[in-house]
């Protein structure tokens, strides 16, 4: 690996001025794993049972990785999604507000990605920078250039084109990670209202997800724009700031030294 998981987050951090720490999602399937990742990882645990949503903002806000079990998991549609639960009629209800009708909600609920029923042991979330091992998935909580950003190195670093992103009626953040994991593919997703509230996004973010095993190739194609324009930005050539949103070509918005000219291309008639 060219780069470490630290020197990875560092640099998207800094080149898309993101505001949340990229998280790692780990699956853990055996009590082996579980116990390596306790071993190899200073971690913390929820003190009391708390959504899917929750955990990330201990990752992503707080700069801790959460180990997190069935017994810590206080959401019946996360644990849908991870394979801790089956789908029964009051999860269907709970779908009602979305849909036409139970057939549909229980279509709905159906179709959502899952775990296969008890596969997982464990789920592990932290900050992209802290991961000892390798994650299955990366999340990143982003504005709409920061996704733009990251879907545009994703599909030159992979070759891929055009994305097609899943979106699902909730279970955003959680089933978001299992599809990306299962299709190993990108993911672009708004918030569902669980993790809006739940999983505090007041500022609207988006959520990207990255499979863990493309998240170097996307790191290393960012490097390779900033080497050959000296910048990360795509919008702007040459600007370090992704989101920069001046009208291209525009007459009137141009900066001279104090006391000098401003260039004849860049000056209002």
């Amino acid at each position: 690996m060219a780069l470490s998981y630290a020197e990875m987050e560092s640099l998207l951090m800094e080149s898309f001025r993101l505001y949340h720490h990229p998280v790692a999602v780990t699956w853990l399937f055996t009590d082996e794993e579980v116990e390596e990742f306790r071993v190899q990882t200073p971690h913390v645990v929820p003190a009391r049972p708390l959504t899917f949503c929750q955990w990330e903002i201990a990752a992503r806000m707080e700069n801790q990785t959460v180990l997190g079990t069935p017994k810590t998991l206080g959401c019946s549609g996360a644990k849908i999604s991870f394979g801790w639960k089956e789908i029964d009629e009051q999860e269907i209800k709970t779908q009602l507000k979305y849909c036409v009708d139970y057939e549909q909600a229980e279509r709905f609920v159906r179709s959502k990605p899952r775990m296969p029923m008890n596969a997982l042991k464990a789920v592990a979330v932290g900050p992209l920078g802290k991961a000892k091992i390798k994650p299955h998935v990366v999340h990143f909580y982003c504005d709409n250039m920061q996704s733009y950003h990251l879907a545009v190195d994703y599909m030159a670093a992979t070759n891929t084109h055009p994305l097609r992103p899943q979106v699902s009626m909730s279970s955003t953040a959680c089933g978001g990670s299992v599809f990306t994991w299962q299709e190993q593919t990108f993911n672009l997703s708004p918030s569902c209202s669980g993790g809006y509230n739940s999983g505090k996004t007041e500022r609207s973010e988006v959520n990207v997800f990255i499979p863990g095993n493309h998240i170097e190739a996307t790191v290393e194609r960012l490097r390779q724009r900033i080497a050959a324009t000296g910048s990360s930005a795509i919008t702007h050539a040459g600007d370090a700031f992704p989101g920069r949103d001046i009208c291209k070509n525009c007459p009137l918005i141009a900066f001279k030294e104090e006391g000098g000219e401003a260039c004849a291309s860049c000056s209002a008639k």
